[in-house]
């Protein structure tokens, strides 16, 4: 079966999709990174010593390797390679603490940990509860690959994967507390694979610079490889860097958190490079102010879609800005295939254009969280039907149009002398202001009100905070007003750009 006919099936797996790009391009480039290109073949070739070195080690269908690195093309091949032999790959956070990347390895139960220089240096001193480590960069952080791999003809075992069986485990980035294992099936992923594709395809360019343990990434990274575009991988971003790859490589397609296309936009000489090539870029993870919409827009060829939705499923909603303009402060509608709802504080279903706590159910949802299962029935809702959805945690309102405004998470939400306030509300009025780089609002305790709204700012050089907080209040109601502003020099966010209030809120407390 060809590429062409897989993707048009009722479904296929992404080691079946490389087998089949290999066979009819087998010299296209399929990945690159700053040290290496990989051709389809080449790409195969690997996968395969991978999976046939797992299988002579005892890996059977449903295994787990840990993989932790920083983005390379060894590393899309051991991903591939675990799948092809039939296995789940356990995507480890390489941006936590020592700790927290030992606590995930564990997690998995893997016995192979693949991983790269950086890992093992963010490991020291920790008990690593994987026997085999293969240092996917040839380091001295375990067995270099080249020694570990399967000889060069090697031919894993054919293993049958279902659509219900595990594909990875991704872990939550954090912003509430302890990682918790997110279980992705290849349904799930396949899901990603045919409603990407169209915006892909074999003449694709895709850059990712945010991590391959990211689901942000995973939703470019499947419809780019399973389409068989190629794959351009950096290690670690930063603004002028990607618009000079972007460039090189005549991009076509990226996936980028808003703090990047902040940073990318403020470039003084972005109009320098040619950016001409772009067909569809790409956003989720985190707020994506309308003005900032408005200015990729503006300033950047080609399309630009918004992404609203949760690494463990529910519904998902896309935002074709350039379609829709006039709708840049709303995060889009539901996919095709995907159905969203709002309930109150009691579970009760409300009617649309009500404000309340976003839920969904679609074709793309997690099998649950590892080893978690109260955790996972946590997040389940059901209709008056019985039909499950994923509760979001974030407040919303659904207009007449079908078009989700958020307000903020159910868990950010202040609420002060009893009424409640929106963080987002706030943060909006500042990031209008000139003077305001960055803004992070968070509730704290007061003994007055129960809770406060207090300012966390990054501020333009020479801008006076208590004037910023002053203008602020003078725009909102008095339930509303910022009662402090603390002025930092950025704001903690984790490795996909979601601000850590939580760290916020701790640092204040300290």
């Amino acid at each position: 079966m060809t590429a062409a006919q897989m993707l048009e099936s009722d479904f296929a797996t992404l080691p079946d999709l490389v087998r089949a790009h290999a066979a009819e391009r087998p010299d296209a480039v399929a990945a690159a990174d700053p040290a290496r290109r990989l051709s389809w073949s080449e790409l195969d070739q690997l996968a395969d010593r991978i999976a046939a070195r797992l299988q002579q080690d005892g890996f059977a269908k449903g295994d787990r390797t840990a993989i932790a690195g920083l983005n390379s093309v060894e590393q899309m091949a051991v991903i591939i390679g675990t799948l092809r032999a039939g296995g789940v790959a356990g995507l480890v956070t390489n941006s936590a603490t020592g700790e927290q990347m030992a606590a995930m390895i564990a997690d998995t139960g893997a016995r192979h940990l693949l991983l790269d220089n950086a890992a093992k240096t963010s490991l020291e001193g920790q008990v690593i509860p994987a026997s085999d480590l293969i240092a996917m960069d040839g380091s001295d952080a375990g067995t270099p690959l080249e020694v570990w791999l399967a000889l060069a003809d090697a031919q894993p075992t054919p293993v049958v994967i279902r659509p219900e069986d595990g594909f990875n485990i991704i872990y939550s980035s954090g912003t509430t507390g302890t990682p918790k294992g997110i279980v992705h099936s290849h349904a799930m992923r396949w899901q990603h694979i045919i409603r990407g594709a169209p915006a892909y395809g074999p003449n694709a360019v895709t850059i990712l610079s945010t991590p391959l343990y990211s689901n942000t990434t995973m939703a470019s990274f499947m419809p780019t490889v399973g389409s068989g575009g190629q794959t351009v991988l950096m290690k670690k971003f930063d603004a002028r860097g990607f618009l000079e790859l972007a460039a090189r490589e005549r991009a076509t397609n990226t996936m980028l958190v808003p703090v990047q296309y902040r940073r990318i936009m403020a470039l003084d000489d972005f109009e320098s490079f040619d950016l001409s090539s772009f067909v569809v870029k790409y956003c989720t993870s985190a707020p994506f102010p309308a003005a900032l919409k408005a200015d990729v827009l503006a300033r950047w060829p080609g399309g630009l879609v918004e992404i609203y939705g949760m690494t463990e499923g529910g519904a998902a909603f896309i935002l074709e800005a350039h379609q829709f303009p006039d709708k840049l402060h709303t995060v889009g509608k539901p996919a095709p295939g995907h159905i969203a709802k709002v309930i109150d504080e009691d579970g009760n279903e409300l009617p649309q254009g009500s404000v309340g706590e976003v839920v969904g159910r679609s074709p793309a949802m997690m099998t649950g969280y590892n080893n978690r299962p109260d955790a996972t029935k946590a997040m389940h809702w059901y209709d008056s039907d019985g039909n499950l959805f994923y509760r979001h945690g974030d407040i919303g309102r659904i207009d007449e149009d079908g078009f989700l405004t958020l307000m903020d998470r159910a868990k950010d939400m202040i609420i002060s002398g009893g009424f409640n306030i929106f963080p987002s509300d706030l943060e909006a009025i500042l990031l209008a202001d000139d003077r305001v780089v960055e803004a992070a609002v968070v509730g704290l305790p007061s003994e007055e009100w129960g809770e406060t709204p207090v300012a966390f700012v990054v501020l333009k050089d020479g801008a006076d905070a208590e004037a910023v907080r002053a203008d602020c209040n003078a725009k909102v109601g008095k339930t509303q007003r910022i009662s402090g502003i603390t002025v930092v020099e950025e704001l903690p966010r984790s490795p996909i750009g979601k601000v850590l209030k939580r760290e916020l809120r701790d640092a204040h407390a300290a």
